[in-house]
């Protein structure tokens, strides 16, 4: 249990920063005169990095352990933080793309080699007993989520208020003062590796595994189109008159809209074992809500999509309907990710988790990439209404992967 804990709030200091720096980065940027393309560049190299890192991190851990990556993360975060401080707002905007793109893409190799530590450390600490692997997994991902969301309304009251050097100093500084207490003081209870483990082991032969990631890449593909530019853009445009006390008042909207969401999501993931009734199910029963609660949420952005085109204009019914739909679909999208979450650690066995975790974060990653890129494109070719087409069509896949898992390839004796 206390390494557990020590994992835990070692990943919500991470999160905190990660998400406060997401909302810092989008939104001054945005400010700067940053088009839709232009903003979503910043955090492609971001993916990208989460992809490699992913595939790399699980051979890592399982070579080396999983404290030497989680505290990897954590120093590579506090660089990456540290490194931001340098921007010089003279540059011009090519120079600010391509050097904000290495930072983030250093970011995102920090990220997923926390994201992938504290994921796996829960397979080998959760109790076998009951639904305690879903609990356990829900509880990480749920609160971590929550802590995020608390980042993105920093983020947004730190820009406002402190401005943007002295925002990243300050989350650089809390963080290094984390880092040095798990450095110092680590409970035992993680692996320290094994010196036979194999590259090739990274590629996961169970069909389940490559089914669920395939469904993981098309599910946070679908969130990240309309989550990383069409939403913030939008609402600034809703929300901002143009003067700087407009600005102001824009960034504390957007940034708490995102707080709420991401917090309410987490919240939702955390309880998602309670929704499911997983304590008396079985792991086939949770396997097909995983096709129904695909199939749900697929339902939410095709009726959004259909508001915002009988919309001449940002009406204030629009904005609410957004707001609430948007809300409907963080609490069916949380249950999926949620399910999704507990399922790569039940088809996966303990001496593979960090392979079998890195693969299916990359595949994650692989989403996000996507998301953010279609998120740019597609708000600058047709609006919130494109980001929300193309994310009801990446939900439609999601599906079909999903109803490809069986629970006839799972071992009991692995989940």
């Amino acid at each position: 249990m206390a390494a557990y804990i020590a994992v835990t709030v070692s990943y919500w200091a991470f999160m905190l920063t990660d998400g406060a720096l997401r909302m810092l980065v989008l939104l001054h940027f945005h400010t700067l005169g940053f088009s839709p393309v232009q903003l979503a560049y910043l955090f492609v190299l971001y993916e990208i990095a989460g992809m490699a890192t992913n595939l790399s991190a699980g051979w890592i851990a399982a070579r080396f352990g999983l404290t030497s990556t989680l505290y990897a993360g954590l120093g590579l975060q506090v660089v990456a933080l540290l490194a931001l401080t340098q921007l010089d707002p003279g540059w011009q905007i090519g120079a600010s793309v391509s050097f904000v793109m290495l930072v983030q893409g250093l970011s995102g190799v920090a990220k997923d080699l926390a994201k992938m530590s504290s994921k796996s450390a829960v397979k080998l600490l959760a109790p076998a007993e009951g639904d305690g692997l879903f609990r356990w997994v829900a509880l990480l991902t749920g609160s971590k989520n929550a802590v995020k969301g608390l980042g993105f309304l920093l983020g947004a009251a730190l820009l406002a208020t402190a401005g943007f050097t002295i925002a990243v100093l300050g989350m650089a500084a809390i963080l290094a003062l984390v880092l040095s207490a798990v450095l110092l003081a680590m409970p035992k209870g993680l692996p320290t590796g094994r010196k036979g483990a194999r590259f090739s082991e990274l590629f996961s032969k169970s069909p389940n595994v490559n089914w669920l990631s395939g469904a993981r890449v098309f599910l946070f593909g679908a969130r990240d189109i309309w989550f990383v530019v069409g939403i913030p853009v939008y609402f600034y445009a809703v929300f901002s008159d143009g003067s700087e006390a407009g600005n102001r008042t824009a960034f504390f909207l957007i940034g708490s809209f995102m707080a709420i969401w991401t917090i309410f999501y987490g919240a939702i993931q955390a309880a998602s074992p309670r929704i499911l009734r997983a304590a008396t199910r079985s792991q086939s029963d949770l396997i097909l809500a995983t096709r129904n609660w695909a199939a749900l949420l697929t339902a939410v952005p095709a009726l959004l999509t259909a508001a915002v085109l009988l919309s001449d204009a940002p009406a204030p019914w629009l904005t609410v309907t957004l707001i609430i739909g948007l809300l409907i679909f963080g609490a069916i999208f949380a249950v999926n990710s949620s399910l999704h979450s507990f399922l790569i650690l039940a088809f996966t066995k303990a001496e593979r988790v960090t392979m079998d975790v890195g693969f299916y974060y990359m595949a994650n990653a692989a989403g996000r990439l996507t998301g953010t890129v279609l998120s740019g494109f597609s708000y600058q070719l047709g609006g919130l209404a494109a980001c929300l087409g193309t994310a009801t069509a990446m939900l439609v896949l999601s599906a079909l992967a999903a109803s490809r898992l069986h629970s006839d390839t799972v071992d009991p004796q692995d989940a």
